[in-house]
């Protein structure tokens, strides 16, 4: 194949599939940031969003206004930790109905029934994709740190 052909074959294929995707590699992330959830306490966002997607970062158990973590028992935690998580996503205009996948992480894997009965509470039927992960330490002495993806339905 000439380069001649290439330029006008290949590459207007390549181009016009990439202007249908969902995503664009022109277009920017759009930073997600709330004073209603926990600043980060490292380098990284609240969440994302990328095209229809909303990465929100592990939330643990802080209170936003306090700056306190709420982990006198692993139920007000977990509580804390969706409150948390609901914030980030109206910050992005969504609600617990967006998200289509959570990941949970607790230091004590014993807990899950108890975390499972919270988390259970914050969403309607057609629930999310998820996997809960036993992990030896999550930061800020938490004892259960949640992630979500959520889609930003048209």
């Amino acid at each position: 194949m000439t380069a001649t052909m290439f330029h006008k074959t290949i590459l207007p294929a390549v181009f016009a599939c990439c202007s249908l995707c969902a995503h664009s590699q022109t277009a920017a992330n759009k930073i997600i940031d709330t004073k209603n959830a926990p600043a980060p306490i490292g380098p990284y966002s609240q969440a994302v969003q990328t095209g229809n997607l909303v990465f929100v970062s592990g939330q643990i158990g802080k209170d936003p206004v306090s700056g306190t973590m709420k982990n006198d028992n692993i139920k007000d935690e977990a509580a804390q930790v969706m409150d948390n998580v609901k914030a980030v996503l109206a910050a992005a205009g969504l609600t617990m109905d967006n998200v289509v996948k959570t990941t949970i992480y607790l230091t004590d894997i014993n807990d899950f029934k108890q975390v499972n009965e919270v988390y259970g509470s914050y969403f309607k039927a057609d629930y999310p994709a998820r996997e809960t992960v036993e992990v030896s330490h999550l930061p800020a002495g938490a004892k259960v740190e949640i992630s979500v993806i959520a889609e930003r339905k048209q």
